[in-house]
């Protein structure tokens, strides 16, 4: 058969919208029913407080988009709801990694989000690296886990532990503590701070009075404390999960002893609930890196702000106040939803580029986003401050270092408690 002139021309046309019809409905017909996040959080064990913490952020973040159609996908031109799948690993490693893989090999999830804290996120930056599934990373900091061969981890909402400790090295430095003694655990989390630290402390010839790792599950403190007093440290510096500060609170108040100024890292993200375990007495006049929302940026770009997100939380329920936790695992939710907005396909590489174009020009509630080249967090300084004791039985926090950021003056050394 043959065609000439007119027929010829008008067959084209015919053939060009058909595809083009076709085409539109291949695009249509491909868009998910919903865009499946998977995570894990750890309904027991040693992680469970920060990990459902985490979760119920996330999950925050996904009732609040689906309520209004779900998020925007470029690759699809339409709202898709949002759907997590996520599991239990019971605070365990092994079976962490058992459930990655299940996400990742049965489940097929668009998006996997990481569980709470380095150690549960460890296992899987090789795992996902091995299925060239993006891992969006939003509380496991350790600075091991970036690497330039790795484009398959990106960290959203919490600055590399690597760089947690420089505002507390300077702070030391800046008001002449000279006599350091820090305890940490023996975790990359924890080892890597109190590496930062140490190397922050040698720039002005100040070398710790005192220094030692302790298993990731130690709960006694005593003996530790009482060797480190021996050495008469002008700040006694702790570094570890929750857990950890607690115990060592705990034991500190319980040993009679008595140092000029204690440092300890998760107060400053779950004050509530430390004075809750360790007591406001054992709080009293002590150290920590305050997180949002306990204190607060002026400027955010993207999402709720900090007074917005506590009512809205409140609002959403919760019967106790959000904390930091709370929060970056809804800003980790808010930037996956402008990323899936501008990129251009749902391939795992796309969607990092296109964080990475959120990069060094946003900011939500937990602080500036600025990614380095192999993904770490590298926007956010958690700064010192210290919980001072109120006429109505309250902690304070003062935020006393930077300068710029200082809410009130330390009050050093501490008084005898």
């Amino acid at each position: 058969m043959t065609f000439t002139g007119s027929r010829l021309i008008a067959t084209s046309a015919a053939l060009a919208l058909a595809a083009a019809i076709g085409a539109t409905g291949a695009s249509a017909e491909t868009a998910p029913s919903a865009i499946k996040i998977g995570t894990l959080y750890a309904g027991s064990g040693e992680f469970a407080v920060s990990s459902q913490a985490q979760y119920d952020g996330l999950k925050f973040w996904a009732k609040k988009v689906n309520k209004d159609g779900g998020v925007f996908v470029k690759a699809y031109n339409k709202k898709i709801p949002v759907k997590i799948v996520a599991y239990d690993d019971q605070s365990s490693t092994s079976t962490a990694t058992t459930l990655y893989n299940q996400l990742i090999t049965q489940d097929h999830v668009d998006l996997l989000v990481a569980d709470f804290g380095s150690v549960l996120t460890s296992v899987a930056v090789p795992l996902a690296k091995e299925h060239n599934q993006l891992l969006v990373d939003v509380t496991g900091s350790s600075a091991g886990f970036f690497s330039s061969d790795n484009k398959y981890l990106v960290d959203l909402s919490i600055p590399s532990s690597g760089v947690w400790p420089v505002p507390l090295a300077k702070y030391l430095i800046k008001e002449g503590v000279t006599k350091v003694a820090i305890v940490y655990g023996s975790n990359d989390f924890d080892s890597s701070q109190a590496d930062t630290l140490k190397t922050e402390l040698k720039k002005a010839g100040i070398t710790p009075v005192y220094d030692h790792a302790v298993p990731t599950n130690e709960t006694n403190y005593t003996v530790l404390l009482h060797a480190a007093a021996a050495r008469k440290p002008q700040a006694m510096v702790e570094l570890g999960y929750m857990s950890n500060d607690v115990a060592f609170l705990k034991s500190l108040k319980s040993s009679g002893l008595h140092f000029p100024m204690v440092f300890t890292i998760f107060p400053g993200q779950f004050k509530t609930l430390m004075e809750k375990n360790a007591g406001k007495n054992a709080l009293a006049y002590t150290y920590s890196y305050p997180a949002p929302p306990m204190i607060k940026y002026d400027k955010v770009s993207l999402g709720l702000n900090t007074d917005q997100f506590i009512k809205a939380w409140e609002a959403d329920g919760s019967k106790s106040a959000p904390n930091f936790v709370n929060a970056a695992g809804y800003s980790t939710g808010i930037l996956l939803s402008k990323a899936l907005a501008s990129a251009p396909d749902m391939k795992q590489l796309s969607i990092r580029s296109a964080l990475e174009g959120l990069s060094g020009n946003t900011s939500t509630l937990v602080g500036p986003f600025a990614l380095s080249d192999t993904g770490a967090q590298m926007g956010e300084r958690l700064p010192v401050a210290q919980f001072q004791p109120q006429k109505d039985g309250s902690l304070k926090t003062v935020v006393v270092y930077p300068d710029k950021m200082a809410t009130g003056k330390a009050i050093y050394p501490s008084p005898q408690g």
